[in-house]
Parts: structure tokens; sequence; C-alpha cells
């Protein structure tokens, strides 16, 4: 099996986080993109989103696979079967301290973004894959490319804004 072939890392890192979020005594949460995929009490869905406690105490039968999370919780103190698909999956974090770990968004996510919803701190989005041989898109990996590097990224000065007049004599750190 070479890396075109394997399966995506999310369900195995989705679990090992929901493990230590649980081995350091942390309440596990899921924030997951809904669609019609997605089986959930819409009511609670909120933007097109959710966040799922996850932890033991809250879910009955917790089940967290390659492909789905399944469980039943209690909302409005009644039980509720839960399915997620793994690639609506958008964090999963402790509830605590706010560690863990964000996911690229869903492809349909992706598409339906302009750049008018990232605002004046838009970064471009750069998209690594390609659809597999028979036509079917595999996962994508989203790589977030800042536009300046931020002060304190790299070991060079910030650069001053560009101005319009004579050009400003400048040091550079040379490592």
């Amino acid at each position: 099996m070479n890396a075109q072939e394997s399966t995506t890392t999310r369900p195995y890192l989705i679990r090992a986080l929901h493990e230590w979020c649980t081995d350091n005594g942390f309440t596990p949460y899921l924030a997951v993109r809904v669609d019609d995929s997605v089986q959930v009490p819409r009511e609670y869905v909120k933007d097109g989103e959710i966040v799922l406690n996850v932890g033991i105490d809250a879910t009955n039968a917790l089940q967290l696979g390659n492909d789905f999370i399944e469980f039943t919780a209690r909302f409005g103190g009644k039980p509720r079967d839960i399915m997620v698909p793994v690639g609506r999956v958008i964090a999963i974090y402790a509830r605590e301290n706010g560690q863990g770990m964000a996911f690229p968004p869903p492809l349909d996510v992706l598409t339906n973004m302009d750049e008018s919803s990232f605002g004046t701190a838009h970064m471009p989005l750069h998209e690594v894959g390609a659809a597999d041989a028979d036509g079917a898109d595999d996962e994508r990996v989203v790589q977030l490319v800042p536009t300046e590097t931020a002060p304190g990224d790299s070991g060079d000065a910030p650069r001053p804004p560009p101005h319009a007049g004579p050009k400003r004599a400048a040091l550079k750190r040379v490592k």
C-alpha cells in the first residue's frame, strides 16, 4: 500500500485525542459540520455546526470507527442516536483547556466559500491532492498559507510596510 492508497489519518487522530482527553480527566468535545449525512438533533445545530460532548459519562455505546462515530446521548433528557461521518468532524478538543486538533473543513464547505467570507484576515487556500483514477475525490489536505510572515515567525526582522517616497535602509539579521 502506497501513500495514495492509504486511509485517512483523521479517525486515528480523533481516537488518540479522545483517549488523551479521557486519560487526563478532560471532557472531549467534537465540533461537527452538519449536512444530510449527519444524524444529530437538528434543533441543536447552529450555523450549520454542532458541538458534541463525547465523554464517557455523556455517551452510551460510543464507537469511534474509521468511517463513522456512533453513540447514544441525552438531549433535553431524551436519549438520541447520534451518527457522524468522520469526514464531517472539524475539530476535537478538551472542553477545559481548548487543547486539541482542528481538521480541514469538508470539501463542500471549501467549494462554497468565496473571498468575501474571509474578511480582512484573508489567507489563500491551496489544495493539495487530486481525484483518483476513477474520478472519485480522495481526502484533500488544505494548507493555509499567510500572505505575509508575522513577526516572530522567523528569525528575520519584521518588514516595514511599503510606502511612497525614497526607499528606507533596513538591516536584516543573517544567521
